[in-house]
């Protein structure tokens, strides 16, 4: 991250220096170094601003979550989904908290519940923390975990069919099977390149040689059947857990944006009614979980500042725009008009300038949100998220500055969601 940051700082500055060189002054248009300074300004307020608006979210979801976890909640959803969850994240013990957090924050992912999901990730990777032997240093499972959260499969969109609903679109909810091929396909490249990368750069390290034989399992034969029992039992999890998604893929296509105003009232009515029905001090436990997320979302704003602020001078140098410029016509060819363009580059930096790309193609009269441009850039926008925020956030909340392959894995799952989108509007729209 230090490379990347003085990176994107460099690089905004000489673009910026360069285009005020030949710069002739127009009356009401700031020159490129007075618009560079601005941008800095502007990201550097815009992320207390945001990391302010999220502590009411984060109170509010850490504080379901502490009266889930007392309750015994996140254990159970974590034996649910058990089987896949001990695979990919084979160095968490399968009854360690960290499960039940991203069970639940995967979960929301699922549903399109961004605002409920990041409380639940930060959740995680404090967990995540407690089993890192090297603090300061993200682990594999940290970098997975994070890599999939950049990618994760989206059932609804909520807000996206919101707002397409606004611009009016005859099928606000037609980007349930695009937002959804796309991020099956780029949750698959998260956690294919995460683990190639993590094996790649994994560090030898003397590992202490397994207990002799004979302490464990005095019979081989009687070991030989219990470990031919789990692994049936595994498979008959797994195979559970992927038929349970296709049930809730077919509900979602068929009835999601019907259901979808139902879904945050009733995860709160559910989670303080299961932590009730455990005899748990609801109330307490609520605002116990509650301070958490005052203090987590406190601690995370310097992060914020620096990631906004270098992603605030990309844009306000002009090197998103010249960028744009010159590669739009390469990938207008490939199925990603120029006019998409500019939100494909944007989406894993800035989620709020993404989203405002997207805004304005699907209201503009000459596109529309039922086109082809209109349905790539919402499929865009609910098959992806915005890796940069997401690893300051997450990371920043465990105080985390070695990021390792995170953002190599985050970014190749940005792409594949991109050419995933660009798929699955052409097989969709023909």
């Amino acid at each position: 991250m230090n490379l990347l940051f003085y990176f994107f700082v460099l690089v905004s500055f000489l673009v910026a220096g360069w285009r005020q060189l030949g710069w002739v002054a127009t009356a009401g248009t700031p020159g490129p170094m007075a618009a560079l300074t601005q941008a800095i300004i502007t990201s550097a307020g815009d992320a207390v601003t945001l990391a302010l608006g999220l502590i009411g979210v984060m109170a509010l979801f850490l504080g379901l979550m502490k009266v889930a976890e007392e309750g015994g909640l996140l254990k159970l959803a974590a034996r649910g989904i058990r089987p896949v969850l001990i695979r990919l994240f084979p160095e968490v013990p399968a009854d360690h908290p960290a499960m039940g957090a991203m069970v639940m924050n995967l979960s929301a992912n699922l549903l399109g519940l961004g605002n409920a999901a990041t409380p639940f990730g930060i959740k995680a990777m404090q967990e995540l923390d407690r089993l890192n032997p090297e603090k300061g240093t993200a682990t594999d499972a940290m970098a997975l975990f994070l890599a999939i959260n950049t990618s994760s499969i989206t059932l609804l969109p909520t807000g996206v069919i919101a707002l397409r609903a606004a611009a009016g679109s005859h099928n606000a909810a037609g980007i349930l099977p695009t937002t959804l091929c796309a991020t099956i396909f780029s949750t698959a490249t998260a956690i294919i390149a995460a683990k190639l990368l993590a094996r790649l750069g994994r560090r030898r390290r003397a590992e202490p040689g397994p207990p002799a034989a004979a302490d464990l399992t005095p019979d081989p034969a009687a070991a030989e059947t219990l470990a031919s029992a789990g692994q049936a039992a595994s498979w008959t999890g797994i195979i559970l857990f992927f038929t349970t998604l296709a049930g809730l893929v077919f509900l979602m296509v068929i009835y999601g944006r019907q259901i979808s105003g139902w879904i945050v009232p009733g995860l709160v009515l559910v989670m303080l009614s299961f932590g009730f029905l455990r005899r748990v001090p609801v109330y307490e436990a609520f605002v116990e979980g509650a301070r958490e997320g005052f203090d987590v979302a406190l601690k995370i704003i310097p992060y914020l500042v620096a990631i906004l602020v270098a992603v605030g001078m990309l844009k306000g140098s002009g090197v998103m725009e010249i960028v744009t410029r010159n590669i739009g016509p390469w990938t207008g060819a490939v199925g990603l008009p120029a006019a998409a363009l500019p939100m494909a580059l944007l989406r894993p930096l800035s989620g709020s300038g993404a989203y405002g790309i997207m805004a304005s193609i699907i209201n503009n009269p000459a596109i529309g949100p039922d086109s082809y441009t209109g349905y790539l850039v919402s499929t865009l926008q609910g098959s992806t998220e915005t890796t940069f925020y997401v690893m300051a956030v997450y990371f920043g909340a465990v105080q985390v500055k070695r990021v390792r392959h995170t953002l190599a894995a985050g970014l190749l799952a940005d792409l594949a969601g991109v050419i995933g989108a660009i798929v699955a509007c052409k097989l969709f729209l023909g």
